[in-house]
């Protein structure tokens, strides 16, 4: 009976103490980082009307994205350098959608991706004719305003994806099996169309050609 409760009493004292040096080590030891961990590196893109410079920096992931297509929107309508305009992103453009897109500015975003006067006329549900007697500081309504907007978020995404203006304009212009063997210029006229160009994008830059 007195070996036995020697026994459980050595048993206790022996768990005890290997239970306390672990929690010890436990309580003392430091963070390490774990093999193969890197600090994710982003580019800072510098807009400019010449195309886009990058330099390294730490950065939150969707920020790089946001922000280029937002500068190149705004140099596509013009925009850029304009005293007390500022923009960091696209939810920005909804008080200049409001306040309603200059004519000028759709001119300037028609320059810049080579839609006809035609094509944007139907684009906005206009004639022809109707669009060409606005002058340039006539505005838009909200409707075709943010149609402009989101032109001008399409061609500067469309950009950034395919490396250059050019080759997006190109693929704008060519029949696309996945958009049922159509044009993606086919597609301009309504909000719904443009975001499925967007979404084949998308695929586009993760390796799903379409």
């Amino acid at each position: 009976m007195i070996n036995s409760k020697l026994k459980i009493s050595f048993f206790i004292w022996t768990f005890v103490r290997k239970f306390g040096t672990n929690k010890h080590i436990m309580g003392t030891r430091k963070k390490t980082r774990q093999p193969g961990h890197k600090t994710r590196e982003k580019k800072n893109i510098t807009v400019n009307r010449d195309g886009l410079t990058s330099s390294t920096k730490l950065e939150e992931p969707g920020m790089e994205y946001g922000n280029i297509v937002a500068d190149r929107a705004i140099v596509f309508l013009g925009m850029e350098g304009r005293k007390g305009f500022s923009i960091t992103d696209f939810s920005d453009f909804i008080s200049v959608i409001r306040k309603g897109v200059s004519k000028k500015a759709m001119d300037k975003l028609m320059e810049i991706t080579g839609i006809a006067a035609k094509e944007m006329a139907s684009i906005m549900r206009l004639s022809d004719r109707t669009l060409r007697r606005y002058n340039s500081q006539t505005l838009l309504n909200p409707e075709q305003s943010e149609r402009v907007i989101e032109l001008a978020r399409l061609y500067s995404r469309g950009e950034q994806v395919f490396g250059n203006l050019e080759s997006f304009k190109e693929w704008m212009n060519s029949t696309v099996m996945a958009l049922g063997n159509k044009k993606p210029k086919e597609f301009l006229d309504t909000s719904l169309g443009i975001n499925i160009l967007m979404d084949e994008l998308g695929k586009i830059e993760h390796g799903i050609f379409a």
